[in-house]
């Protein structure tokens, strides 16, 4: 092993992006930023920081979802770092990359707009710069693979909410359609849902509202479940 001081293996800056996907009650969604800076200015990115050396990787994502969102809180996780020598034309830069859930709300949009993001529908990202596009192609299989183990899914929603809101999300996160008979037994058996008194009364139809069982939630989360779907 070499272990040969060089300073030019010091020339690497470190970076990370958020990819934060929201769900408004009727669509998942992820944000994204318009990019002021060279290479590549006025072109669509992923909210992102460069890191100093004096900080961490995860307080500067806790910082972004708090610029973005204001959000008490919101569920986040390192994706892995992407490490492609020419990703980016200023030099070699290695990024972190990180996905978070939040609920989309009134404050949450007025907070996004005042940061200039915007949200995009799930399936219809536009081409962003750099390797973003990728990230989030990452992001997704990750997604896709934490809702049929764990009950994050339950992050994005409101706290009361529809069964058919439920099962929307879950079919938007994992890419196809579910059978509805099936999706609620599914869901009723995980006895992780409590029935409320409230209805919701939008639609063309009166639905019931339910409200996760949170002391089983929080273990469901903690220990892994797996909902077969």
């Amino acid at each position: 092993m070499n272990t040969h001081f060089d300073s030019s293996y010091f020339n690497v800056a470190l970076a990370t992006s958020l990819v934060l996907f929201g769900f408004d009650g009727n669509e998942l969604k992820i944000l994204i930023v318009p990019h002021d800076n060279e290479p590549f200015k006025g072109a669509n990115i992923l909210p992102s920081k460069y890191i100093k050396p004096d900080q961490s990787v995860e307080s500067k994502v806790e910082e972004m979802v708090q610029e973005l969102t204001q959000a008490n809180y919101a569920f986040t996780e390192q994706l892995k770092a992407f490490t492609k020598v020419f990703r980016n034309p200023n030099g070699r830069v290695v990024n972190i990359a990180f996905y978070a859930l939040v609920k989309i709300d009134e404050n949450v949009l007025k907070c996004c707009e005042k940061n200039r993001a915007f949200w995009v529908d799930y399936n219809k990202i536009p081409d962003l710069a750099f390797d973003h596009n990728e990230i989030i192609e990452y992001a997704k299989e990750r997604l896709k693979r934490r809702v049929k183990r764990r009950p994050i899914g339950f992050y994005l929603l409101p706290k009361f909410f529809t069964i058919s809101q439920l099962q929307t999300l879950y079919e938007t996160a994992l890419n196809r359609e579910m059978d509805k008979r099936n999706f609620r037994k599914k869901i009723f058996n995980s006895e992780l849902i409590v029935e409320t008194d409230l209805e919701d009364n939008s639609g063309r139809k009166v639905a019931k509202l339910y409200r996760f069982d949170e002391d089983k939630y929080e273990k469901m989360t903690l220990k892994g479940y797996d909902f077969l779907f």
